[in-house]
């Protein structure tokens, strides 16, 4: 019955999301407050629905219901409580609902927490809102059921595939999501904008908390998948170029320039078509990630669908989605004015060029990603797209924009003086110079892109630093005076440099992780000593251990450096009775600066087991990076002047025309 009242609720979502996408558009275009009023009430009670079928969902898994289909073909009785919920959303038909349930929350979350927004843009963005809402949870009621019911029901499920039974996923798809889905507010705005006929500063104000918060949740779950990859399969590597992991990445990478670009219209009243753009087109991309997950066309432990019709509808949305703004865009769009006039060398300059850099990055991780898939479609042949090509191609767009994170903020606006600026970051200059000889002199592998990696991390942190200290005035008044004006200054300022300094962090661990990463193969048997990076770890032995739902070969390795004990490690090679598939468990010993990490094999019939040692200097500091990322994100976003909305627009009419209605 529970499923059933899920479903329900399913239908009532779409119908409530129906008339939140046609009542209040139609209000907006008759200038009528109560049908404009209706936007707010249905998106709060789409979210109450969609939120009801969740639960419902999840009651189901709880209870091992496997009179449900879903349940049945994703849980078992013995698996863990944890991986029972967390297994809503590990499959196709739950993901999707997860997806619809947080659109309908930020749907929600516009209705509440848009009081201070013009009536009419108010109630186009929520009608938007719910026109995405139609298509998903229609998409979901037509090919993606979560309520099937099964009959006769068997006696027991056939678990979750064993990968995704680890706490790590229990975050990472949220989070994701969470960062996807939030994209689609700036689409609803961009689009509400371009119906409206208004795109100005204050506009800008508004999207820029929404696009923050959704590039803040898609950085953390990034950073989870990312962690969970380098722990779980154990293969040692946190990011391989996947199709997966770059349908995640492109969104972030257009999100960036998104944020980035929104400045510039809030401060300058310029590069509105640009933001427009950006704005469709991340959503856009955050669609086609969607689509490549889940039609089947990615072979990958993310790809729960192979149903071609799946594929072919969520094809069907996102050509009606961003095709549709596309055409709105292009005829529109010409009519907007170009704002304020600003200098090559400007922070509206160094903004640009930031767009630039990254929109172009995004387009070379898009070809990458699409061509092997474009090229077996029309004419059979399969060619792949791997690391080397996106190294080659991605990180020299990288550097230019990292030189510019740190002298871009220090530019003024509409016209800046480029020598006082590096004049004013001579320390910064110096400090870098410094650390790529120490670097060089000190380092035993690759010296010089060693050095150049850290010169390039420093010299961004030490950019990070030398803006605060110009902008309160250190060395150059008081102390107490310099703390007063620290204390004064924006949230989001802090923000920025937080972020910026996160950045700099991660690019010391790729740096360390890649060019200093040392790996050791081999046959050994317990009784052995092996050694890597100065380490001795005696192979003790192997036994067997038996899990909630799993039964284990466990290794034990005791560490020892300098004849000094440092740790033992336990690294499994898992077997899940019910999937009978196999899965590795990495031990690995961290220290903040470098882990040890350690897996072991199969056996052969001469009593060797394969074990793989890596030594990977510096790879923590990839996840803390992106961690102090999001701190910086999550510091803007308390800005008051975010919190406390927009300034009120002015009273003449902004650069489109008011269509005749």
């Amino acid at each position: 019955m529970i499923a059933e009242i899920g479903h329900y609720a399913l239908v009532l979502a779409l119908l409530v999301s129906a008339v939140q996408s046609l009542v209040p558009m139609l209000g907006a275009a008759r200038g009528s407050a109560a049908l404009m009023a209706t936007g707010p009430a249905a998106a709060g009670a789409q979210f109450a629905l969609v939120l009801a079928s969740f639960l419902a969902l999840i009651w189901a898994f709880v209870t091992s219901d496997f009179s449900v289909s879903n349940v049945m073909q994703n849980s078992h009785s013995a698996k863990p409580m944890l991986y029972k919920i967390t297994g809503v959303w590990g499959n196709h038909e739950g993901s999707m609902l997860l997806w619809s349930l947080i659109l309908a929350l930020f749907g929600a979350m516009v209705g509440v927490f848009g009081r201070n927004l013009p009536p009419s843009l108010k109630a186009r963005v929520l009608s938007v809102q719910g026109m995405i809402g139609v298509g998903f949870l229609l998409f979901i009621l037509l090919t993606s059921n979560p309520f099937e019911r099964v009959f006769p029901p068997p006696l027991d499920g056939n678990d979750l595939n064993p990968l995704l039974q680890d706490p790590g996923l229990a975050f990472h798809p949220p989070f994701l999501y969470l960062g996807y889905v939030g994209f689609s507010v700036a689409f609803s705005f961009a689009v509400a904008a371009l119906i409206e006929g208004r795109v100005d500063p204050a506009w800008a104000r508004w999207v820029r908390p929404w696009t923050l918060a959704a590039w803040i949740a898609l950085t953390l779950g990034i950073a989870l998948g990312s962690w969970w990859a380098y722990y779980e399969l154990g293969w040692g590597g946190w990011w391989f170029w996947d199709p997966v992991e770059n349908a995640s990445f492109l969104p972030w990478l257009a999100g960036t320039a998104l944020l980035h670009s929104a400045i510039v219209v809030e401060k300058r009243d310029a590069l509105k078509s640009w933001t427009i753009l950006l704005a469709i087109i991340t959503f856009g991309l955050s669609l086609m990630g969607t689509f490549l997950v889940r039609s089947g066309i990615l072979t990958s432990v993310h790809a729960f669908a192979v149903d071609p019709d799946r594929g072919a509808f969520i094809l069907v949305l996102l050509v009606l989605a961003v095709g549709g703004s596309l055409v709105l865009y292009a005829l529109r769009a010409p009519s907007l004015q170009p704002g304020g006039l600003f200098q090559p060398v400007s922070r509206e300059g160094g903004l640009v060029l930031n767009n630039l850099l990254l929109a172009t990055a995004t387009a070379t991780v898009l070809l990458g990603t699409l061509y092997p898939l474009l090229l077996d479609a029309m004419t059979g042949e399969r060619v792949s797209v791997g690391p080397p090509f996106f190294n080659a191609t991605f990180i020299p767009l990288m550097v230019p924009l990292v030189l510019l994170m740190a002298a871009g903020p220090m530019l003024a606006w509409k016209r800046a003086d480029l020598a006082g600026v590096l004049g004013r970051l001579r320390v910064a200059i110096g400090v870098s110079v410094i650390v790529a000889l120490a670097v060089f002199y000190f380092a035993t592998r690759a010296p010089v892109l060693s050095a150049f990696g850290f010169a390039l991390a420093t010299w961004l942190l030490m950019g990070v630093l030398t803006d605060w200290a110009e902008r309160v005035k250190l060395f150059r008044v008081p102390l107490g005076d310099a703390l007063r004006r620290a204390g004064g200054l924006p949230r989001s300022a802090y923000g920025m440099w937080i972020a910026h300094a996160g950045m700099a962090v991660v690019i010391y661990g790729i740096t360390g992780d890649i060019l200093w990463k040392t790996e050791s193969v081999s046959a050994s048997r317990p009784g052995e000593t092996l050694s890597i990076a100065g380490y001795d770890l005696k192979f003790d032995a192997v036994r067997r251990v038996q899990g909630p739902n799993y039964m284990a070969e466990q290794g034990v390795f005791t560490v020892r450096r300098d004849g000094d004990f440092i740790a033992e490690l336990t690294p499994e090679r898992r077997v899940y009775p019910v999937t009978r598939m196999p899965t590795t468990e990495a031990a690995i010993r961290s220290n903040g600066l470098s882990d040890l990490y350690v897996v072991i094999g199969e056996s052969n019939e001469g009593g060797l087991w394969t074990v793989r040692l890596y030594h990977n200097p510096l790879v923590p500091w990839i996840w803390f990076g992106a961690v102090i990322m999001a701190a910086g994100g999550l510091v803007s976003l308390a800005d008051r002047r975010l919190r406390i909305g927009a300034p009120a627009r002015q009273s003449r009419d902004a650069a489109l025309p008011v269509p005749a209605e």
